[in-house]
């Protein structure tokens, strides 16, 4: 399943899959702030991407809530790995650090000059963030920053299973009728 919608000259894609597998210029793991790569998203993309992944997040240590580093991509198709850390549900504040996870991934996928980024739903899996409101969050946030100066041509939002994919296209449906 696939949507697209144009946001000023760059599509915004939602697509259900294995964020994994895009060949997109880079890919977000929802990280954590110390930048080890456990469960869920990040697991996938260390067993898919090689262990020299980990190995560049241990050199870089650390991220705050909210943040965003980049690191190689490894034996991906995506040339670089950005690592976003998102809230954990219930620590405060949740809605502002998505958003700055968030945009700050847009903006370093930017400064490096890439024209494709996929996202996950940061937050939503063991860090117990609401789907929907993950969605509103972080979808508002891509729309906004692709209205302005970027050279972001395709931001997609690669989605884990038909529930998550059906909570975004619905929130896009709102926000991009």
């Amino acid at each position: 399943m696939q949507v697209s919608k144009r946001v000023g000259s760059s599509t915004l894609e939602l697509m259900e899959g294995d964020i994994t597998e895009l060949d997109t210029d880079a890919i977000v793991n929802a990280a954590n702030s110390s930048l080890k790569m456990g469960s869920g998203v990040a697991g996938a993309i260390l067993r898919k991407g090689g262990y020299e992944i980990q190995e560049e997040c241990d050199r870089i240590g650390y991220c705050p809530v909210g943040g965003a580093v980049i690191t190689t991509g490894g034996k991906l198709k995506a040339k670089y790995v950005i690592h976003a850390v998102g809230p954990r549900w219930g620590e405060g504040d949740e809605d502002e650090k998505l958003k700055n996870a968030t945009l700050n991934s847009l903006k370093l996928a930017d400064e490096r000059g890439l024209k494709s980024i996929a996202l996950p739903a940061i937050s939503t899996g063991i860090f117990g963030f609401p789907m929907d409101r993950a969605a509103r969050i972080m979808l508002s946030t891509a729309i906004e920053y692709l209205k302005g100066e970027t050279q972001l041509e395709r931001v997609v939002f690669c989605l884990y299973g038909k529930e998550a994919f059906e909570t975004f296209r619905k929130t896009l449906e709102e926000l991009l009728p």
